[in-house]
């Protein structure tokens, strides 16, 4: 009798894990990117994570982790953006030092996530971060990382001119867009576009959200480190 209750009692637990197995798959989140740092002075490392994910299921991360200090004397955070089963938006942040366990992450030690992978017009971004953004010439310049942040959330891509930033700070001049952006490995670099040309925000990290630029770094006109690889 004893034993016909534990054989019991040891199918209801076999029934009940079938049961809860897929349901708690289903509640996996599926990572959108990440990025480290400290308030606005921080950087994509969404490649850096999937590069640790497909090798350990948690490990304790910190600047050596991912190679790069952004904000020096400041205790840092891992952000992890994703999406729950329904669609909704999630952000998970981690204290520099703490332990990132991917458990809850679908597809985690495949890495078959990041941009590219089940994203939406908000989320559309690339490696580079968004500093600042200039408009017109060397001499005759006007910041206009604001407008690019309006532009940004209604359309992927625009073509710009003196209509667009609704300036002309040099006239009778050819100006350009200067975006100042840190790539992943912390490093700023200049994306420049000539008065006519078409911008697309897809190399840009949250392009379509706008939560960038928000006025911690003042570089000015040749500032950076040239131009993008």
């Amino acid at each position: 009798m004893r034993r016909q209750k534990i054989l019991s009692r040891g199918f209801i637990v076999f029934v009940f894990a079938l049961l809860v197995a897929p349901w708690a798959a289903a509640q996996q989140y599926r990572i959108v990117r990440a990025d480290y740092g400290w308030r606005d002075q921080r950087v994509d490392v969404t490649q850096r994570l999937r590069d640790l994910a497909r090798r350990d299921a948690r490990f304790r991360m910190g600047n050596s982790t991912f190679g790069v200090d952004p904000a020096p004397g400041h205790v840092k955070t891992l952000r992890i953006f994703a999406k729950a089963p329904d669609g909704r938006d999630r952000v998970f942040e981690y204290r520099e030092g703490q332990v990132v366990d991917g458990a809850m992450f679908a597809g985690w030690g495949r890495g078959d996530w990041g941009p590219g992978y089940g994203q939406g017009p908000g989320d559309r971004g690339g490696r580079y971060v968004i500093l600042r953004a200039l408009y017109g010439t060397r001499g005759r310049n006007v910041d206009v990382t604001d407008r690019l942040r309006q532009l940004a959330r209604h359309s992927a891509t625009f073509r710009m001119g003196n209509s667009t930033f609704g300036v002309d700070p040099a006239p009778g001049h050819v100006k350009e867009l200067r975006i100042f952006a840190r790539g992943p490995n912390g490093d700023t670099r200049v994306f420049s576009y000539r008065e006519g040309s078409v911008v697309d925000g897809s190399m840009f990290s949250g392009w379509g959200r706008g939560d960038w630029g928000r006025g911690n770094w003042r570089g000015g006109w040749d500032s950076g480190g040239g131009p993008p690889r």
